[in-house]
């Protein structure tokens, strides 16, 4: 298939791209690495009115320290996220969780922006913001407003981005003395996810002291689970929670209760240690 017909623009600074979101609003779509835009289009479930492509912009792609926090421009392509020595040393939830992300490819041209503003609920960016305990920042013509992760996703491919923002940044806390816990099912490597644990874990005195947990895959948005992490620093099954907690996506391919099933084993698997985390 192809496309319906769109406009096109290709701003060279931020300060333009801003204006136009201003004066079209939700008739203009952000291009970032168009690896979920562009065959949506093709399909013809995304039709926007006018697309901007963000990809002349500068600055939206760097990877810096400042003070105590990481900031990784919306524009980094996966791969650069992933391959970067500062997300190694201070971030290393995001290399892990990088590793699934589809395939070299794609690795390649998606954006770490992107992802996080279209929300599949499959998508392991956005919980591993929420793990992270990331702020996201989003620019308008009248400035910049900060919102943390765990308020930024609101449902099945929905935000907090308003009509007239671009996301130019993720603020993310060092992880001094936190350790990173990810894994996920899928039928084959690079496929979408089916379930996904993104966890930070941080321990005194061999016990787990503090954590943040986000599933993907498994709902319509990531969200951190409270009750489920008091119940695993009481050292009570908190797996055996889920079932009053989550509501699975269903789909012929995964089904509900095989979405909870595959949650309450990578928790498990998380807690037990499977994959490291018991022993960091």
């Amino acid at each position: 298939m192809t496309p319906a017909r769109f406009g096109y623009l290709r701003p060279d600074t931020l300060a333009e791209a801003l204006a136009v979101l201003a004066r079209e609003g939700e008739g203009a779509t952000p291009l970032a690495g168009g690896q979920s835009l562009m065959p949506m289009m093709a399909m013809r479930m995304a039709r926007p009115a006018l697309l901007l492509d963000l990809n002349r912009l500068a600055g939206l792609d760097g990877v810096v320290l400042d003070g105590g926090t990481l900031h990784i421009g919306a524009m980094a392509r996966h791969a650069a996220v992933l391959a970067h020595p500062l997300v190694a040393a201070h971030a290393p939830l995001l290399p892990l969780a990088l590793r699934e992300v589809a395939h070299p490819a794609i690795r390649n041209r998606g954006t770490l922006g992107g992802s996080l503003c279209l929300a599949d609920p499959a998508a392991e960016l956005p919980a591993c913001m929420l793990a992270l305990d990331a702020t996201l920042v989003l620019a308008s013509a009248a400035g910049e407003r900060r919102v943390a992760a765990a308020e930024f996703f609101q449902g099945l491919y929905a935000t907090d981005r308003r009509a007239d923002e671009l996301l130019v940044r993720a603020e993310i806390p060092l992880a001094r003395g936190w350790s990173p816990w990810f894994a996920e099912t899928a039928r084959r490597h690079g496929d979408y996810a089916l379930a996904g644990l993104a966890m930070m874990a941080r321990r005194e005195g061999g016990r787990i002291a503090a954590l943040r947990l986000a599933f993907l895959g498994v709902e319509a948005a990531p969200r951190r689970l409270p009750a489920v992490e008091a119940a695993i620093l009481a050292g009570a099954d908190a797996a055996a929670l889920l079932p009053g907690i989550l509501t699975p996506l269903h789909a012929d391919e995964a089904p509900a209760p095989w979405r909870l099933h595959l949650a309450q084993a990578l928790l498990r698997r998380a807690i037990t240690g499977e994959n490291t985390l018991a022993a960091a």
